[in-house]
């Protein structure tokens, strides 16, 4: 976890300027919840500690490279009475790789209702992530044993998980319980940009589970497109949180997928929406 807030500390290096690096972690492209995170950091800075992000938008414009840093360029739309918003941009190399458009809210009472929170098994009771690609292992071919012993700085325990490697259809729906692997701060944007990053973990992979297909398969070509997140109510990021994710439709070499997120005692703190590319070759 140590690892995650070092990523998501960004180095100011001008006025509205910052710099960030990547993870050495063997990943071809940046993870899509880490520039997410980033620009939502970067926005952050610029913003009264009073105002809490309420809603984001971003877009994936270019694969990132892991090998050098990230420039994260803040716009000061506009400071409202009750809002504020900011646009940032991610570039490399002269070349914008992510948008994100981020709207920030002085708190304030109102009407309130929820989705209730689904049913789901308690998180004690699964294997995480790590222990499902070991137990998965077992039976894959050699060159892909490596993978299941990479790890990873979050909690992640999926309900209903899929062989990673030969996954059978299955309904377009998918739960995981997830959180931080150790204890955050109190800030509550820290737990706001932790949770950005976590909310694009496992979320494409919900339009592939009706085609019994997998991201690890090589003819797979797969990527974020676009994400938004919408944060209903305060949370923490370290104490367990429950992903509900569906997908209504895949068509045109893209799947789209929705996701809301609820802490244990039922409240739905969270909302996301995302798609994706999709595409299988011969």
């Amino acid at each position: 976890m140590n690892e995650i807030i070092k990523i998501l500390d960004l180095e100011e290096i001008e006025l509205n300027h910052y710099r960030a690096t990547s993870p050495n972690d063997g990943w071809q492209r940046v993870y899509g919840g880490q520039v997410i995170g980033q620009a939502l950091v970067a926005a952050s800075r610029t913003v009264p500690a009073d105002r809490q992000v309420h809603s984001l938008h971003g877009y994936f414009l270019r694969a990132g490279d892991t090998e050098i840093p990230i420039l994260y360029k803040v716009d000061r739309i506009r400071d409202g009475k009750s809002f504020t918003t900011r646009r940032v941009v991610a570039v490399q190399r002269g070349h914008a790789i992510f948008t994100l458009s981020i709207s920030f809210q002085i708190e304030e009472s109102g009407l309130s209702h929820q989705f209730p929170m689904p049913e789901a098994p308690r998180p004690e009771s699964l294997l995480d992530e790590r222990e499902l690609r070991l137990e998965q292992a077992a039976h894959w071919a050699p060159e892909y044993q490596a993978h299941a012993e990479t790890t990873i700085a979050v909690d992640l325990r999926p309900v209903a998980p899929q062989d990673m490697l030969d996954p059978k259809p299955a309904e377009p729906r998918q739960q995981c319980w997830m959180r931080s692997a150790d204890a955050l701060p109190d800030d509550p944007r820290i737990h706001q940009c932790v949770l950005a990053y976590l909310s694009d973990w496992s979320l494409l992979d919900t339009a592939t589970r009706p085609h019994g297909i997998s991201f690890m398969q090589p003819n797979l070509q797969s990527a974020s497109l676009d994400h938004a997140m919408w944060f209903h109510r305060r949370f923490r990021a370290d104490e367990w949180l429950l992903y509900e994710q569906d997908s209504p439709n895949a068509s045109g070499a893209r799947g789209f997928n929705r996701g809301l997120i609820y802490n244990q005692a039922g409240l739905l703190v969270a909302s996301t929406t995302q798609e994706g590319l999709i595409r299988v070759h011969p």
